[in-house]
């Protein structure tokens, strides 16, 4: 198993933030904000699972053809191979934890079906 992620590495997106807080070789800790009116794209990861973990707000989650909301303290798990998609359709911040597991945990490993933001 290898990573490409390093502690500490982070990026903006059009949705928010993403920050790795820790990562080894089959996983990897992040914290994700997204904005109010922000909606990652509809996603599906070959070779990793996730797990996310509503730390602030309230999410509206896509997980294959189901749609629901989390709120703090609330937690989702995505199968490797699932298409999935967070949304915060509210006027406060989403934060969330994900934690990666899986055989390759880069930010390559991504195959979008649906993005607001023109990324397909």
């Amino acid at each position: 198993m290898s990573t490409q992620y390093k502690r500490g590495d982070h990026d903006t997106r059009p949705w928010g933030t993403w920050e790795v807080l820790d990562s080894s070789e089959n996983f990897c800790v992040k914290r994700i904000a997204v904005v109010p009116g922000g909606k990652l794209s509809l996603q599906l990861h070959h070779h990793r699972a996730e797990h996310w973990i509503i730390v602030k707000g309230l999410a509206k989650i896509t997980l294959g053809e189901q749609i629901f909301e989390k709120q703090a303290n609330e937690a989702v798990y995505i199968p490797a191979e699932t298409k999935h998609r967070i949304e915060n359709a509210t006027s406060s911040q989403v934060e969330f934890i994900e934690v990666q597991t899986g055989e390759n945990l880069d930010e390559n490993d991504i195959v979008r079906f649906e993005d607001i933001y023109g990324r397909i």
